[in-house]
């Protein structure tokens, strides 16, 4: 059964924005209500491997390995960087128009899935997470977190609809001036920029 605690909680870390929030927010701003919701389903499947690795307990062996811990970061603070470059130089990035929103949807879910994929901090978070509200009385740990995970995803794909469902709404107003527009897209290309330094740089 579920605990308020945990849902609580699990509210608290979905709505701080992380990388998955900036990029289903931006998508949102850019691109048609349907393209932020291809942006949301692809963050919410890239945590789906965290969660069975931290199922299976393959995350302890990834805090041991530090070698494979530090390959995996900085192969998404790569990702990262190469996004923030191409939100950069990409001119036609944050313009409205009908070629612009017929953008694949499986492109979009893709480079979500590969944000959160390629952050291996998460595995261990949700190592330390999950344990923590699993009852002592469960008659099978698996099966309560694997509930659990359950839950959690679906928490995020909601809350991350809804962040782009409503970037989505005032887009339109927000993106009329080309002024705007250009801050917009570069600050979004700092935001990930500013990410991939702090992964870089972050303890495991």
């Amino acid at each position: 059964m579920l605990n308020t605690e945990f849902l609580l909680t699990s509210l608290v870390v979905v709505l701080i924005p992380g990388t998955g929030v900036i990029y289903t927010i931006s998508t949102g701003l850019t691109q048609h209500w349907k393209a932020s919701i291809a942006a949301a389903f692809g963050c919410t499947a890239g945590i789906l491997p965290h969660l069975t690795a931290s199922i299976l307990g393959l995350s302890a062996i990834l805090h041991m390995s530090a070698r494979v811990f530090q390959v995996l970061k900085y192969v998404g603070v790569l990702y990262l960087l190469y996004l923030a470059w191409t939100m950069w130089r990409d001119k036609s990035a944050f313009r409205f128009d009908s070629k612009r929103n017929k953008n694949n949807a499986f492109q979009i879910a893709f480079k979500g899935i590969m944000i959160n994929l390629l952050n291996p901090k998460l595995t261990i978070f949700f190592f330390a997470f999950l344990p923590q509200f699993i009852s002592a009385e469960a008659a099978s740990t698996t099966s309560q977190m694997i509930g659990l995970s359950a839950v959690f995803m679906a928490m995020t794909f909601v809350v991350f609809v809804l962040y782009g469902i409503f970037a989505s709404s005032v887009g339109s107003y927000l993106m009329k001036s080309s002024q705007v527009i250009k801050y917009v897209q570069r600050s979004f290309a700092a935001i990930f920029a500013f990410m991939a330094v702090k992964l870089a740089f972050s303890e495991q």
